[in-house]
């Protein structure tokens, strides 16, 4: 498959055409002129060099040697070549809440697919960096491991919903455990050193109803671990649509009692979890511009080589596009509008 590095460069293809128009006017104009003076059946006998071909040859020699030149130009790369190298970055934990609370609507389309997005945008900032994934309720487990394949971390994150845990609950800091089990903390086969190269990002509303993240934040920066969170929803509140196997129905959650459940974010606890981890705290609503202030706190991390990686690479192949440019703007030049009586290289 041919990749161009500039494509934006064979815009300039479409001027082609135009000029072989303007060209083709011209000549019509100029036989219409010759005519004036004489039938078209004289031409022969007043101007015995003269040929119909060659001018339309030269033209074309002259369009395809410019079209040529401006595909090298574009940079057209194919095949691939390897190349060593070192990879250099941090180590990323997302922890991303599924539990119910995460349907809520008062961030459109709702919490969850709202969180998805900011990670999807998270991702695009991050080069050379390892990223896991966590996701919890009640409970949490291991979505993703470790890796620099930020496509295949789209496809995990695609994959996220809120009927992967059945067990209900917002355990963030059974969430912040995990993710420091991705980093290799705790693993009695891998040897744990604490570096500032590490941050975990916690995405949710913040009921947290199971454990105490601050401390689970708290451990995780002795460690040298900032712990970032992502606030979802409004502390106003909203209540939880229910789902059928057909999809959304028209009910909302419900108590025992009968009352319709509000769900609210919990801003001071993302907050305190934050600050606890040396981290920094986003709510939602600024998680386009907002998420400035964790990627600049990634950017800022301690980066570790990770050791020698092969990366695959476009080879690029301009010179090949530029040598016969190059040689049919020569042809052009060489051959004659007129036929060469001495040489007689063409005949008419």
């Amino acid at each position: 498959m041919i990749h161009f590095e500039h494509i934006e460069y064979l815009w300039l293809l479409l001027a082609l055409p135009l000029l072989g128009l303007v060209w083709g006017a011209y000549e019509w104009r100029r036989l219409r002129r010759l005519e004036q003076w004489a039938d078209r059946a004289m031409f022969p006998r007043l101007i015995p060099d003269r040929t119909t071909w060659r001018p339309a040859f030269k033209l074309g020699l002259t369009l395809l040697g410019l079209a040529l030149l401006i595909v090298a130009l574009a940079n057209p790369q194919f095949g691939t070549k390897i190349e060593k190298g070192k990879r250099a970055g941090s180590d990323l934990a997302i922890c991303l809440d599924v539990s119910n609370s995460m349907m809520a609507e008062d961030i459109q389309p709702n919490r969850l697919e709202r969180s998805k997005r900011v990670v999807s945008n998270l991702l695009s900032t991050l080069t050379g960096d390892r990223v896991s994934l966590v996701v919890f309720a009640g409970t949490s487990f291991i979505q993703m491991p470790l890796t620099s394949d930020y496509s295949a971390t789209k496809l995990f994150l695609d994959q996220v919903s809120c009927d992967m845990i059945s067990s209900q609950g917002t355990a963030i800091g059974d969430a912040i455990e995990k993710a420091m089990q991705t980093f290799g903390y705790g693993d009695p086969e891998r040897e744990w050193e604490a570096n500032k190269g590490r941050a975990i990002i916690v995405i949710s509303d913040g009921e947290n109803h199971e454990d105490n993240a601050i401390d689970a934040a708290r451990d995780a920066y002795k460690q040298g671990v900032r712990v970032c969170t992502i606030g979802m929803g409004l502390p106003t509140g909203s209540p939880i649509p229910e789902y059928s196997p057909r999809g959304r129905t028209s009910n909302y959650k419900r108590d025992q009692s009968g009352s319709i459940v509000m769900t609210r974010l919990n801003e001071e606890m993302m907050r305190d979890i934050a600050d606890a981890a040396g981290g920094a705290y986003v709510h939602a609503a600024d998680a386009g511009g907002g998420l400035s202030a964790i990627t600049d706190l990634i950017q800022n991390l301690e980066k570790e080589e990770f050791g020698e990686a092969v990366f695959s690479a476009y080879e690029s192949r301009y010179r090949w596009p530029l040598a016969a440019g190059i040689v049919c703007l020569l042809a052009e030049v060489i051959l004659f509008e007129r036929r060469n009586k001495k040489w007689k290289l063409f005949e008419q």
